[in-house]
């Protein structure tokens, strides 16, 4: 099992970026799936999470600005990041709660995280 991400990249201050986390592998079920970010110097951090459901929980710090959103047929979660601000320069990862096919139980995956860079 493995989580891909990719939509990164540089944007001006005020800008959008639209991330993508594809699960994949011999999959059995997908449970919670979220967004986190570390910036240089700082903690990981949890920026939003969805259930298979669809319920959403976000950061105070992004909250009315990015909306987190998957396509259960498609295995793939993504973060729609409006008005960006420098402040959210980090490397983000998709993290998700899945079963593979092989254990009765849900196992917890990260991405191999992908650059966010908010500069003029």
């Amino acid at each position: 099992v493995q989580l891909q991400a990719s939509g990164g990249g540089l944007v001006q201050p005020g800008g959008s970026l639209r991330l993508s986390c594809a699960a994949s592998g011999s999959i059995a079920s997908i449970g919670q799936m979220g967004w986190y970010r570390q910036a240089p110097g700082k903690r990981r951090e949890l920026v939003a999470s969805i259930t298979t459901h669809g319920s959403s929980n976000y950061a105070d710090s992004v909250k009315g600005r990015f909306t987190i959103s998957r396509d259960n047929a498609k295995d793939t979660v993504y973060l729609q990041m409006n008005s960006l601000k420098p402040e959210d320069t980090a490397v983000y990862y998709c993290n998700g709660d899945i079963r593979p096919v092989s254990l009765y139980v849900f196992n917890n995956y990260w991405g191999q995280g992908t650059q966010v860079t908010v500069s003029s």
